[in-house]
């Protein structure tokens, strides 16, 4: 029974992506495993939104390569946005990928692998190299994502409910790599929603590049509400789903009927992921960005208000091209001004074909560094103020299992999506709504004991 190594990097919706194909491969008898050593296939699933990424893929199936050495049979092959965006010149880079498969192809990946090995069978050439390159745009792709893998505890899973982006924000190669927005049907994306509530899970998380926008060109919308909103009600009427999440949205779309949404779907957790990226006008108009820093702080002032005690965190970066020392701490006057829960800082980092790779003003690393590291600092100063307020009260944890640095005791989440680690069973506890008494805090971790009644 031949065995399948999966590597995964990159976002949440690679994270699903991968489980699918992992799942398609256990339904054709291939065996997952943990090992390379051990493996017959090996698959990395890639990222192509920072350069790091794409160089960790690349440099790690290299090193992989060493294996056909000793086992000549194998199949090697990427998938995802960078095999998407560079397609066949990877074949050059990496003299011994079988297989590259784009973001509208992940669905035809267990048959790319069989076809391959059935070649080198037939020719009785276990290192013949027979590659094929998969990246055309495929219709009705964003439909073929709906599966699991069973887990031992199904607490929370992520649901892909749309593909693809076009808003063509000049840093982002998403748009290019995951081709135009499309969505599934509602009726599909609930009917996939309410086996994982069968088989034991109790918080989804909905998952679109712009999920916020999901359904508009296909769905149209009914007594004021957006597709994305009749789908979360739809969603909330599963008796077994307890909480709902979704990321990411985009500021544009983020209409009332959403920011209402927090005032009648009580299973929305407390917590939305916002990404800003700059808090300065001008730097989010050569982002194309088409909002201004004072529209975004409306809308999470208006989330705020609709749900009292509302998490926000975000995603910013530092250093775009033209950034001026005014820029940034405009970016820095929105921070204090918000009082974000947490935010993802990046440095800037150009991708090759994006209009601000071309921009003449590119920003020295020590600048981008400088400013990443101040801006961080921030961050954690406020979510660390925030999370001692924590101290002392009672939280409402979904207990995820046991925790990922010690497993001795169990890690869940609150409604504003703070990690709790505390003292119990995890037989008895995983996958439970519990009360949490909140004794301390190391900054962005909480600690407490488990009120069990």
């Amino acid at each position: 029974m031949p065995k399948v190594y999966l590597k995964t990097y990159g976002c949440q919706m690679n994270e699903r992506d991968s489980e699918q194909v992992a799942r398609m491969f256990v339904e054709r008898g291939f065996t997952l495993t943990r090992s390379t050593d051990e493996a017959d296939v090996i698959l990395i699933n890639t990222c192509s939104v920072r350069d790091q990424a794409e160089q960790k893929a690349l440099g790690n199936m290299g090193q992989l390569g060493r294996h056909r050495r000793t086992r000549p049979h194998m199949v090697y092959g990427f998938m995802g946005c960078m095999a998407q965006s560079r397609g066949e010149e990877l074949l050059d880079q990496i003299p011994h990928l079988d297989l590259v498969a784009g973001t509208q192809k992940y669905h035809r990946v267990v048959d790319h692998v069989v076809e391959i090995m059935r070649r080198k069978e037939e020719a009785q050439m276990d290192d013949l190299r027979v590659p094929i390159v998969d990246i055309e745009e495929e219709a009705d792709s964003q439909n073929t994502i709906r599966d699991h893998l069973d887990k031992p505890h199904g607490v929370s899973e992520f649901v892909s409910i749309m593909q693809g982006c076009n808003m063509k924000c000049t840093f982002c190669i998403v748009p290019y790599t995951r081709g135009p927005e499309r969505g599934r049907p509602i009726a599909e994306i609930v009917d996939e929603c309410r086996r994982l509530a069968d088989h034991g899970v109790r918080e989804v998380t909905l998952l679109g590049q712009i999920v916020n926008l999901y359904g508009r060109h296909e769905f149209p919308a009914v007594d004021g509400r957006s597709p994305f909103v009749q789908l979360l009600e739809a969603v909330h009427e599963i008796e077994g789903i307890r909480r709902i999440r979704f990321t990411s949205p985009h500021p544009i779309g983020y209409k009332d009927d959403l920011i209402q949404a927090f005032t009648y779907l009580p299973k929305l957790v407390d917590h939305v992921h916002f990404p800003m990226q700059s808090g300065s006008d001008r730097i989010l108009r050569r982002m194309h960005r088409p909002y201004k820093s004072e529209k975004f702080v409306e809308i999470c002032d208006k989330m705020k208000a609709a749900r009292p005690g509302i998490a926000i965190t975000t995603d910013i970066i530092v250093g775009f091209p033209g950034e001026t020392e005014e820029d940034y701490l405009e970016t820095k006057k929105v921070v204090e001004r918000v009082q974000f829960a947490n935010a993802f800082v990046f440095r800037y980092s150009p991708r090759k074909d994006t209009p601000a790779a071309e921009m003449d003003d590119q920003l020295p690393e020590r600048v981008k560094e400088e400013r990443n590291q101040d801006l961080l600092a921030l961050v954690d100063a406020i979510a660390l103020q925030q999370n001692l307020a924590f101290v002392g009260q009672r939280q409402e944890v979904l207990c995820e299992g046991p925790s990922k640095t010690n497993a001795s005791r169990l890690s869940g989440r609150t409604r504003t999506n703070r990690i709790v680690i505390f003292e119990g069973n995890a037989d008895r506890l995983a996958g439970e709504l519990i009360d949490v008494d909140i004794t301390e805090t190391t900054g962005h971790t909480l600690y407490g004991t488990a009120v069990l009644h």
